[in-house]
């Protein structure tokens, strides 16, 4: 299951993850000087971390594979 999932999201380019936490927190920005929406402000910013988190690791998979067996494939 897992190897399926990272071959479709290997197919997303890593820079998506970048501009889609940079609308995150422009989002969270636009609702935390409306002032009425603190609450929708915090939940949208904390959208950030994980979007990053999640670009990192397109990345990592991208070039590294997500398991040890992979891993040795790509040092022979």
């Amino acid at each position: 299951m897992t190897k399926a999932l990272e071959r479709q999201t290997a197919k997303i380019p890593s820079t998506y993850f970048l501009a889609a936490a940079g609308g995150a927190i422009a989002i969270s920005l636009g609702l935390a000087v409306m002032n009425k929406q603190k609450g929708w402000a915090n939940f949208v910013g904390n959208w950030v971390p994980t979007l990053l988190l999640l670009g990192i690791y397109n990345k990592i998979v991208k070039t590294h594979g997500s398991d040890k067996a992979d891993a040795l494939r790509h040092l022979h």
